[in-house]
């Protein structure tokens, strides 16, 4: 597998799939003030995606599901419940999350896919330790395609 680390923005991606790190999808996502990668999938995208996962019901922690893309180029979205119900992040839904999300690309034949780092928004778990999980993740999977894990670039304190 290759797997690249960049820092950038996840839609700006060419790949086939991303994944936006999600919820377990308890509250209704029209209820909801997506940030973060969700809210730019959602601004770009529309709705569509998120409707679609509205109907799968609550999420499994590190549970995958794959959605259309919306107005976005993508073959797919798939969305993963990277954190919990109180809003955290741990090392087993992080792992799980990429592990399930990289099943799906293999089952749907999907030859690239790209991430966010899991769990270093919303979920408040740390991003370089983040990233070693999804790595980690990786470790127990064969998958003979592209895998980017997508740096968002942080503002640098002006101070």
């Amino acid at each position: 597998m290759n797997v690249q680390i960049l820092t950038g923005d996840l839609l700006d991606q060419k790949v086939d799939v991303i994944v936006n790190a999600w919820n377990q999808n308890i509250i209704p996502w029209w209820l909801l003030s997506p940030h973060g990668v969700s809210k730019a999938i959602k601004n770009r995208a529309g709705t569509l995606p998120f409707r679609e996962l509205d109907k799968q019901g609550k999420l499994r922690l590190g549970q995958a599901i794959l959605t259309s893309a919306g107005k976005l180029s993508f073959q797919g979205i798939i969305h993963v419940a990277g954190i919990n119900l109180l809003w955290k992040a741990s090392e087993k839904s992080i792992q799980d999350s990429v592990r399930n999300a990289i099943n799906i690309a293999k089952e749907k034949g999907f030859h690239s896919i790209a991430f966010p780092i899991i769990g270093s928004g919303s979920g408040n778990f740390d991003e370089e330790q983040a990233l070693k999980c999804m790595n980690k993740a990786l470790d127990a999977i064969e998958y003979a395609g592209l895998v980017v894990f997508v740096r968002y670039p942080h503002k640098k304190d002006d101070n």
